[in-house]
């Protein structure tokens, strides 16, 4: 993520709602720490989220309104990238009531504290993944797409089109370490292999998601003087940038596939207008639904056996990711 001067504003308000939440109650304040209620005195959640780029926020907002659709009551709170807070957040969990934990981890690796911080909640880890050896059967567990795929289906998808068996690729990656950048960049690598391509990367770089980091790495590629055959993107946001700076430089991405993930209204609409190429839906409604859905099921002290997508370990909710093109783009607008 792209630290910015209103980072300690975060850190402030998202303390704040810590030191509410412990004394019983929350005060909302915009998207930034916010609450919602069913209304009908159901399983109580408490939702952790770092913070909001485009999916995250649809993310988010899927998350309450499937709180609203399942009967339970969801209070949400914006912690940025604070492990410190979040460990707060989730040890004084229990002694507000909360039933369960729906968690989007300012680091992956940190997913063992939470789960001693717990006190025995039940937390749906989402939108990053912890490690398989920090997640326990019905009990601390992930609800997510597998990352790897959607890498997968882009390579896939710039083979099908290219026809070739050696081509320069530039990859732009999300955050550093976060599952959907490791999984996705190694589903395009590992299936370029597969498939018996030379695949040359000319650039890689993280560029955090965002549209604008993506526009400045390309800056720094062009330095380079390198050609490329085709641009993967680990999200949208990016894919929308590398748009941006290639139509700078003239360069013919009907020609050079890009390719996105999440399948964003905006990138919808630019595969639409012959701009990106190729996308991959991560369904942010079916996500929000499968983690309330599993935070209902562990925290009346269920299990997952009846929700769709179980694994069989019991310790993840696979949502299948969707391929997205100019044949199917405007069903997702």
């Amino acid at each position: 993520m792209k630290r910015s001067s209103n980072h300690m504003l975060k850190k402030i308000i998202a303390s704040v709602a810590v030191c509410i939440l412990v004394i019983g109650s929350l005060v909302s304040c915009g998207n930034k720490a916010s609450s919602s209620s069913s209304g009908g005195g159901g399983m109580k959640i408490l939702y952790i989220i770092t913070d909001f780029d485009t999916f995250r926020q649809k993310l988010s907002d899927a998350v309450l309104a499937a709180g609203k659709e399942q009967g339970a009551d969801i209070t949400m709170v914006e912690t940025g990238y604070s492990v410190e807070t979040q460990v707060d957040l989730v040890m004084n969990a229990k002694s507000q009531g909360y039933d369960a934990i729906i968690l989007r981890l300012a680091d992956a690796e940190t997913a063992l504290q939470m789960n001693t911080a717990s006190n025995g909640i039940p937390i749906v880890y989402l939108n990053s993944e912890p490690s398989d050896e920090y997640l326990d059967s019905n009990q601390n567990v992930f609800v997510g797409s597998e990352e790897k795929v959607a890498g997968q289906y882009q390579a896939e998808y710039v083979i099908n089109k290219l026809g070739k068996k050696s081509m320069n690729i530039i990859i732009f990656e999300g955050e550093k370490g976060h599952s959907g950048t490791i999984g996705r960049t190694n589903g395009v690598r590992e299936t370029m292999i597969a498939n018996g391509i030379d695949a040359n990367i000319v650039f890689m770089d993280y560029a955090n998601w965002s549209t604008e980091e993506t526009e400045k790495r390309f800056d720094i590629f062009m330095k380079t003087g390198q050609s490329v055959d085709a641009v993967f993107c680990n999200n949208d946001n990016m894919a929308l940038g590398a748009i941006n700076a290639m139509k700078k430089y003239g360069l013919d991405y009907t020609t050079i596939p890009v390719c996105g993930v999440d399948a964003i209204e905006a990138g919808c609409e630019s595969i639409l207008a012959g701009e990106m190429a190729y996308t991959v839906l991560q369904d942010a409604d079916l996500q929000a639904s499968r983690a309330v859905e599993a935070a209902i099921a562990l925290g009346g002290g269920g299990t997952l056996d009846n929700i769709e997508g179980v694994s069989e370990d019991s310790k993840y909710i696979w949502v299948p990711f969707l391929p997205v093109d100019k044949s199917n783009a405007s069903d997702y607008l």
